[in-house]
């Protein structure tokens, strides 16, 4: 059911509506720094440094050294403003994206004339052209490599097959009309394209959109073996909405890109050139990063050669901040759509739902909700969790729970933990497995079973009640009463 969802501004507008989900301000705000300092006490919640919280996402109206422009932050950032965005509730978000891949509604392309985002056209020939002028993009810390588009739909497409696909990178404005852009090894159908065309001599055209529906973003997380390569994850997107992400012909490549954004950055991914990330700033930090640490600075990433900037008529430039819950939302949302589609095929029935945790930023923790039927369900739980760890590669911790707890409250699940689990014969440790290189622990040097910096040892806890004990384990059953009839206007606001 269409929400009226179809790009930023309608999905603010939507904000608008929804009581303590947008907040604005007229307060001129540097965006170096001090504007996700600021958010950071607002809204920005997640593996954030506290002291933070979960709150409304925040809309800059004033923005130093960008008059024309406005910044949001923390749009994605509260599970329950994500499910409003999409039109479903919180609880139903990972199976609303596992149908959206099964039944993708492939983007279409309109005429230059029709999109929004070419309305404002700067180009690198132009006199003065300088990104870093054109599009206001925060610096998260005093610490970071530079300025970074956090929200960029990075968008390209195959050298020889034509296949296109859209993913999100850490890119950092390094010059007037040069970014660089971050690959994760293997985690992206964009690098093995990128890979492709330079073993051909060949630059890779990419353009950046910036300001886009949350559905987009949402789906563009979306990771193999879920969505392989080849698969458009704008399709996804094309599932949540009902109707086809338009796109449209770049002006100075040979690209797409999303036709009502509010900022497109069209450039090249330059053959065989190379930039260390924090050459501007030296302090061998890159950003925050999900996992709740500054990333350290590449010294050697790709870059892409700036070709032009466009953008709508007083357009709004959307930023996250990296360990925050928006973070956790976007990538762990997918995620739970992806373990749910992969149990599902293997045990019917049996995973009630799954829930990307806060802690694990969206990729490290799941919390898997497994009902017992029968005594042969007894053990199924553990062999979920496994194939939790071969569908999502990234994923370090798995916590099994029964039907009766509340995935969603993490007070709920350490009660569980701690009333349901042996510590002896319920953790289930796989050492020597490979994961993700930001987790600061998967090195060699935390432990001797690690060979390679980003291999960590997986860990299945099983917080579920062992079926021929259920009888024992009986929650307290509270009379079930309407608590509006004594406190109405506490319960109706």
């Amino acid at each position: 059911m269409s929400n009226g969802v179809i790009d930023l501004r309608s999905a603010l507008d939507l904000l608008k509506t929804l009581p303590n989900q947008l907040v604005e301000t007229d307060v001129e705000v540097d965006p170096s720094a001090e504007l996700a300092g600021v958010y950071r006490h607002v809204g920005a919640a997640g593996t954030v440094a506290r002291p933070t919280q979960l709150g409304p996402a925040m809309m800059f109206n004033n923005v130093k050294g960008h008059p024309d422009a406005k910044v949001v932050i923390g749009v994605l950032s509260d599970r329950a403003r994500v499910a409003h965005l999409l039109g479903t509730t919180p609880d139903k978000l990972g199976f609303l994206l596992r149908d959206s891949v099964k039944n993708p509604i492939q983007p279409i392309t309109i005429d230059n004339s029709k999109a929004k985002c070419q309305e404002v056209v700067y180009k690198a020939t132009d006199p003065g052209f300088d990104i870093r002028k054109i599009v206001p993009a925060p610096t998260n810390t005093p610490e970071d490599a530079g300025p970074y588009i956090t929200l960029g739909m990075c968008y390209a497409s195959d050298t020889e097959t034509g296949e296109s696909d859209v993913t999100i990178h850490r890119l950092c404005l390094q010059s007037k009309d040069e970014i660089t852009m971050f690959f994760t090894p293997g985690a992206r159908h964009l690098g093995a394209f990128r890979e492709k065309a330079e073993a051909l001599g060949k630059p890779l055209p990419i353009s950046i959109s910036i300001g886009v529906d949350p559905a987009i973003e949402i789906g563009a997380c979306f990771e193999p073996p879920t969505t392989p390569i080849g698969y458009n994850e704008l399709a996804v997107a094309g599932a949540i909405r009902g109707q086809a992400v338009e796109l449209t012909p770049c002006l100075t490549i040979d690209e797409k890109c999303i036709a009502n954004a509010e900022y497109v950055i069209e450039g090249e991914l330059v053959v065989g050139e190379r930039m260390r990330e924090d050459i501007n700033s030296n302090t061998g930090k890159a950003m925050p990063e999900f996992p709740g640490y500054t990333g350290p600075a590449n010294p050697a990433v790709p870059v892409i050669k700036v070709k032009c900037v466009t953008t709508r008529k007083h357009p709004i430039m959307q930023t996250c901040i990296g360990p925050s819950e928006e973070h956790v939302n976007m990538a762990g949302i997918p995620t739970e759509a992806s373990i749910i589609d992969m149990v599902e095929k293997a045990m019917p029935g049996r995973l009630l739902n799954v829930y990307a945790a806060r802690p694990g930023g969206g990729k490290f923790l799941a919390i898997m909700q497994f009902k017992k039927s029968v005594p042969s369900d007894e053990g199924r739980q553990r062999q979920a969790a496994l194939l939790a760890f071969s569908t999502f590669s990234e994923l370090k911790q798995v916590i099994l729970v029964d039907e009766d707890v509340d995935i969603f409250d993490l007070s709920d699940v350490m009660w569980a933990m701690i009333t349901r689990m042996q510590a002896d014969i319920d953790i289930i440790n796989i050492p020597g497995v490979r994961c993700h290189p930001l987790d600061p622990s998967n090195d060699p040097s935390c432990s001797y079973t690690i060979r390679d910096h980003g291999i960590a040892c997986k860990t299945i806890f099983d917080a579920t009640i062992p079926f021929n004990e259920k009888d024992r384990f009986h929650r307290a059953k509270f009379m079930d009463v309407d608590p509006t009839k004594w406190l109405p206007d506490f319960f109706n606001k």
